[in-house]
């Protein structure tokens, strides 16, 4: 018999990482292009803005379907789906805008067709994330997996930073503002024909099933990932389902309610109000340019706060939580009343700096509030909370953007001040329970 090895070759682990990178990237890339593909197209902002929730929406009611097919379906399988499925949406959506820029669709089908077409991501695309997150932990020794799954997790928020840097370059002479799009569908063919290629559908040396991602958007990563193990103990205990009313978790719920809930509203206003403030309506392409490089600060803030500073200053899950509402607060008031690109990059890059330590805050505090029994309850209600902020709330931003545009900001800086108020008597200091 031959010895396996440990750890996965490298060459494997760049496939993953690959498979995770390009979901990310490109759903953020079509974020920063399409508020001025709205605009070129008479599109009212709020249609805009739905044709994501939509996504969202599918992505929340079926990556629990796809984490728990892990097992059952084969790894390489769900992953090759979930890329098939982001590959054909890219495509397709790429060729129906750029048939709506022509001019060969009316605004209103294009638009109808595009979020149609949008299913085949939110549907699909969401098989992908967990099926890494477990071929990764069932192929690992204990020793390292921590280790491997953060990075194949990184490259998820990597994508998040990439999309958008990387979006205005593909806007292309004969396809326009469809390029971005249609670049990162042939990205994703590219990524298959290695998955089918490179990576072995073998049989994992441990059992494992995959964590539930979030939505992939600029503002944030994905949750911390864990493998599905348990110890003997967790596996004959009789235990009682965790519930949504439980004490333990019920204010670290209400804290991730609402402060996501901000977040999704300033990522959903973000690309019109740069269209608006700079004067760019009718320069789109310009105003998707503009929109790249707000997002891109964004997403390096956030990286900047849960890959340097929770780690650097050891922060607490509430300390995270209370002090990134605070932060998130502030940057969305400058924001709101930034007149020029300098200062919204500034405003939007200090929420999302916010953001960036109150999202592993409020998912570390949940966590700690519950025994090892439970992690695989609490887990999913983080997910399911996390997904949701992300289906109406943008939505809701624009429509209040529409009305006014500090009546938005005021309400993403409401839900983050009421949360610092509320949270300093109500979350607990960690107190890790066994």
């Amino acid at each position: 018999m031959t010895t396996k090895s440990p750890s996965i070759p490298a060459d494997r682990m760049a496939v993953l990482f690959a498979v995770m990178l390009v979901a990310a990237a490109g759903n953020t890339a079509m974020q920063s292009i399409l508020p001025a593909i709205g605009a070129k197209l008479h599109i009212p902002d709020v249609w805009v803005s739905l044709a994501f929730s939509w996504s969202a929406l599918l992505w929340v009611m079926t990556a629990p379907h796809w984490a728990r097919q892990s097992d059952k379906r084969g790894r390489k399988a769900l992953m090759a789906l979930g890329v098939i499925g982001f590959l054909s949406s890219m495509a397709l959506c790429g060729l129906t805008l750029w048939a709506g820029l022509s001019g060969w669709l009316a605004a209103g089908a294009t638009f109808v067709i595009f979020a149609l077409f949008r299913s085949l991501y939110g549907a699909l695309g969401s098989a992908a994330p967990p099926a890494v997150q477990a071929y990764v932990a069932a192929r690992t020794d204990p020793a390292e997996r921590t280790q491997a799954l953060s990075l194949v997790s990184s490259s998820f928020g990597l994508g998040t930073v990439i999309g958008p840097a990387i979006a205005p370059f593909f806007i292309l002479p004969f396809v326009g503002l469809a390029g971005p799009l249609l670049v990162f569908a042939l990205i994703g063919l590219i990524v298959l024909i290695m998955l089918r290629w490179r990576l072995p559908d073998d049989i994992p040396r441990f059992a494992a099933r995959g964590t539930i991602v979030s939505y992939p958007t600029s503002a944030g990563t994905p949750d911390a990932t864990s493998s599905d193990e348990e110890d003997e103990t967790d596996r004959t205990s009789p235990t009682e389902a965790l519930r949504w009313t439980d004490r333990r978790v019920r204010p670290w719920m209400l804290a991730g309610l609402f402060g996501g809930q901000a977040q999704a509203m300033m990522l959903g206003v973000i690309g019109f109000l740069i269209l608006d403030r700079l004067h760019l309506r009718l320069r789109p392409d310009e105003g998707a340019a503009m929109t790249g490089i707000v997002l891109m600060a964004g997403a390096f803030a956030t990286l900047l706060a849960q890959w340097g500073l929770i780690p650097l200053l050891k922060m607490s899950a509430r300390t995270a939580v209370l002090f990134g509402a605070a932060l998130g607060g502030v940057g969305a008031v400058v924001t709101g009343l930034s007149q020029d690109l300098h200062g919204i990059i500034i405003g939007f890059a200090l929420a999302s700096l916010g953001f960036g330590l109150f999202r592993p805050g409020f998912t570390a505090g949940a966590s700690l509030s519950v025994p090892r029994r439970d992690q695989g309850g609490v887990a999913g209600m983080t997910a399911s909370i996390n997904g949701s902020a992300y289906i109406v709330s943008p939505a809701i931003g624009v429509l209040l953007y529409n009305w006014h545009p500090m009546v938005a900001y005021g309400l993403m800086a409401g839900f983050c001040g009421w949360l610092v108020v509320w949270g300093w008597s109500a979350l607990r200091l960690d107190q890790p329970t066994t």
